[in-house]
């Protein structure tokens, strides 16, 4: 029996592989500078502007619970549209780096474990693979509407 694959843009943090629905992506950006919101938590680094729309820009790294790190060549923010609180947003969020569009098999992903894992699981939707590798695949109407940090340790 087939499953349906779906398609996900997977992104690098730290050492890690992530995935995020492509039906969520609108588009990828090089790093720019960022318009800083005052009394903004510590994972929204700002604003930034993309033909006349404003986007809050959030860094995965800190919504993590990673250490922050200086933007390289390889930074993107990646512009999203994203279900928060129940209503559409566009949000922009920082990855280290952006792989590739993949497909993965929405009936072969695991769930996050509940215990030992490095990752708060109610911020992972599934866990899914790449050959080898494994791709960390986000709830994002989760993830951008919770302020704990994901990484469990993190608080």
């Amino acid at each position: 029996m087939s499953h349906a694959t779906a398609q996900y843009l997977t992104l690098g943090l730290d050492r890690e592989t992530f995935g995020i629905p492509i039906a969520h992506v609108q588009e990828i950006l090089d790093h720019r500078p960022v318009s800083a919101l005052p009394q903004a938590p510590s994972f929204l680094l700002g604003m930034i502007d993309v033909r006349g729309r404003s986007y809050p820009v959030i860094d995965l790294r800190t919504k993590l619970g990673l250490a922050p790190v200086e933007p390289t060549a390889a930074t993107r923010i990646i512009l999203l549209d994203v279900t928060v609180n129940g209503r559409p947003a566009g949000i922009g969020v920082v990855a280290d780096r952006v792989f590739e569009v993949t497909a993965l098999d929405p009936g072969r992903m695991e769930d996050a474990p509940e215990v030992g894992g490095r990752w708060r699981a109610d911020y992972i939707a599934g866990i899914g693979r790449k050959g080898e590798a494994f791709v960390v695949v986000f709830d994002l109407a989760r993830l951008m509407a919770g302020d704990a940090p994901a990484l469990r340790d993190a608080a």
